[in-house]
């Protein structure tokens, strides 16, 4: 297996003229994004070319789980034939928790569903509907999928709520002889605690591709537990997969160096195609009228306000528009770095204390479209600049201007 590639802040520095990582997978750990960032380098992932590949290897897990079949095969292998030892359990007929119904958990309760088992899921952005609509009961805590679940699989991201949750105290309030399996991230299981759990008997089993710190440890006792299934982070390890996420990667990135489509960014919101193309015009003007209000003001201007008005208060993505505004102040001004992009620029404005405010107006405009910013210092406006279309969207136009309260 290749070696995983890191892009920290030592790389970023040594490629000045880097605008986009990509990352060919899900996670993004290997990437120091707030460098990137801050370095205005766009970072984005590929989601979607390993989901399949995932909850497969989920699903065999839980039924390698289930029926002891790397043990039995370890001893097949070592010319024994012991039946009784790798007396098993059926799958149909229990219920499966499912933590993060996103793209992969998802795909787990499709295939949990097709072997006749009952699925419970706890998501907090998962909605009745939806839940209806994948044949899951939606329950509202972990809680409840820690009382009732007989299998419980992980699909959620790291963050301070998610790292370590399965611990001592959730693990006491799971049915005795539960099985975990976790395919997403190693830090959601706090290993030693697991451990004890397997020990004890509490936990009758653990299937996990994923650990805290990889390589798994030679000698870590996970490695020793006689009903632990281990795999080396095989996840998104298929030939579809690979291929998957190596065309979309390059697709991603091609599609925003040569048009600025973003898609499936980490540190910036995605725009398509489509939207971008009507979206480009305000951009060009919203960054004439940030250069042009910030000639206007005096220094100390701590709020931008944008108004978005008419036909331009329905675009499908303003955050272009505003970054766009700020890039213009900021380097007219000559606050900030000379490397402002569209991808920092907002990090860069928050370092500064500049808070930056949108808002879609519905009130009457003499003019079509209307894009229109104001400046403040506490609570008085600095200066102001409006614009539009005069004809077409090839014509822009400042048809307002104030440098006074």
């Amino acid at each position: 297996m290749a070696p995983v590639v890191s892009v920290t802040q030592a790389v970023l520095d040594a490629a000045p003229k880097l605008q986009v990582v990509g990352r060919a997978g899900v996670g993004i750990d290997n990437v120091d994004v707030s460098a990137a960032t801050q370095r205005g380098v766009v970072v984005m992932n590929t989601p979607a070319g390993n989901t399949v590949t995932t909850a497969e290897l989920t699903f065999f897990m839980l039924g390698a789980l289930a029926r002891k079949i790397p043990a039995a095969h370890a001893t097949m292998a070592a010319g024994k034939w012991d039946r009784k030892a790798f007396q098993g359990i059926e799958i149909q007929g229990k219920t499966l928790g499912v933590l993060g119904m996103g793209r992969i958990g998802s795909e787990v309760a499709k295939r949990a569903l097709a072997f006749g088992m009952r699925v419970i899921a706890y998501d907090p952005f998962l909605t009745e509907a939806r839940a209806r609509q994948l044949g899951v009961e939606l329950v509202a805590d972990t809680d409840a999928i820690y009382r009732s679940s007989d299998f419980i699989t992980v699909h959620m991201p790291v963050t301070p709520d998610t790292r370590g949750m399965i611990n001592s105290e959730s693990i006491a309030k799971m049915k005795p002889g539960v099985r975990i399996v976790n395919c997403a991230r190693g830090e959601i299981v706090n290993e030693p605690d697991l451990i004890a759990g397997l020990e004890s008997g509490k936990v009758a089993g653990a299937a996990l591709d994923v650990f805290s710190s990889e390589p798994l440890a030679a000698d870590h006792k996970l490695r020793s537990l006689p009903n632990v299934v281990l795999t080396p982070h095989l996840g998104a390890s298929t030939e579809e997969a690979q291929e998957k996420c190596g065309l979309e990667v390059a697709e991603i990135i091609s599609a925003f160096l040569l048009t600025g489509e973003v898609r499936n960014a980490v540190n910036l919101p995605g725009v398509d195609a489509k939207a971008f193309e009507q979206v480009q015009p305000y951009v060009a003007l919203g960054e004439k009228l940030g250069s042009l209000v910030s000639q206007l003001a005096p220094p100390g201007v701590d709020r931008l306000y944008v108004t978005f008005g008419g036909k331009a208060k329905d675009l499908p993505a303003t955050d272009p528009v505003t970054r766009a505004i700020l890039k213009g102040y900021l380097n007219a001004s000559g606050t900030g770095p000379k490397d402002i992009n569209n991808i920092n620029v907002r990090s860069i404005a928050s370092n500064l204390g500049l808070t930056v405010e949108e808002k879609k107006s519905d009130e009457p405009v003499t003019f079509n479209e209307w894009l229109h910013v104001q400046l403040f210092h506490g609570n008085t406006k600095v200066g102001s600049a409006g614009g539009t279309f005069f004809g077409s969207s090839q014509n822009p136009r400042i048809v307002r201007v104030s440098s006074t309260p």
